[in-house]
């Protein structure tokens, strides 16, 4: 056991070690969306929402659910969390991308295999120090009712708050805190965020058009597969790691892939430079 416990701790400490980036020490804001595969893609966005905050609450993160859209027979459509905590986007910034779930549907009468397709998509926690413009005029806010399963719990006051970004477009949804005021608090930070975001990604991509570099992002593209069958495996496409213990995976155990991509990533960057350096 005292093995054991040293290697977790050797294995956290080596992880925080390879988190260099600018906003890795920030708090986190995941998002999830199904994607193709229908009620399967919505019963694995689920899924996913729930791997991520065991693995948060594993960790002793707080961890807040923003906003969950549910979906029509199961799942969920959508959902965003906000982890909070030192080190969550450095931790989980490598969960970006497409992930890939391939097992007999339970949703499938005659019991015929699926592959259905989730996105994640994990932005830092913009600290309020941080100058992102936000004008009032620029704002359209909507209250509505929080949406439930119905019975007692249905919200009978409209705490539920809807933002929209005019000039971007960008729309943030916030239902789960107990007041109108707290939802709109919480929509302005991750709105915030994502209008940072927003810039920090318009000069990556200016820097990619400068350099000539390009990079499709598809579905054909995910970063990991979840195979439930006809073998159970997990399998990182990017750093090639694959785990057999598949139940443990969905349950939150996913700390060995968080340091194998911060690994991975380590060695790309290394690489990159050494480019550079020659092309220089």
């Amino acid at each position: 056991m005292e093995l054991r416990e040293f290697e977790r701790e050797f294995s956290e400490k080596e992880t925080t070690i390879l988190l260099s980036g600018e906003y890795d020490q920030s708090s986190a804001i995941l998002s999830i969306h199904a994607g193709t595969g229908g009620t399967d893609a919505q019963d694995f966005a689920y899924i996913l929402l729930r791997m991520y905050v065991r693995w948060a609450e594993k960790k002793k993160y707080n961890v807040k659910v923003v906003d969950v859209l549910p979906g029509e027979e199961a799942g969920i459509k959508s959902a965003t969390i906000l982890v909070e905590g030192p080190w969550a986007y450095g931790k989980l910034k490598g969960e970006k991308g497409i992930h890939r779930l391939i097992r007999i549907s339970p949703f499938d009468a005659n019991a015929r295999r699926h592959t259905s397709f989730a996105s994640v998509t994990v932005i830092p926690e913009i600290d309020e120090e941080i100058e992102v413009e936000i004008r009032p005029e620029d704002l359209k806010i909507e209250t509505m009712r929080a949406s439930g399963h119905g019975g007692q719990h249905v919200n009978k006051t409209e705490t539920a708050v809807r933002i929209t970004h005019i000039p971007t477009g960008i729309v943030v949804v916030c239902q789960n805190e107990r007041s109108q005021y707290l939802n709109k608090m919480t929509a302005l930070k991750i709105l915030k965020a994502r209008l940072y975001q927003l810039e920090k990604q318009k000069l990556e991509e200016k820097k990619e058009e400068l350099i000539g570099e390009k990079k499709e992002i598809s579905w054909g593209n995910q970063i990991r597969s979840y195979i439930l069958h006809p073998y159970k495996v997990v399998k990182d496409h990017r750093t090639q790691l694959e785990v057999y213990k598949v139940d443990e995976v969905l349950d939150g155990e996913i700390d060995v892939f968080i340091r194998e991509y911060l690994l991975w990533n380590c060695e790309s960057n290394k690489k990159e430079k050494k480019d550079e350096k020659r092309k220089t």
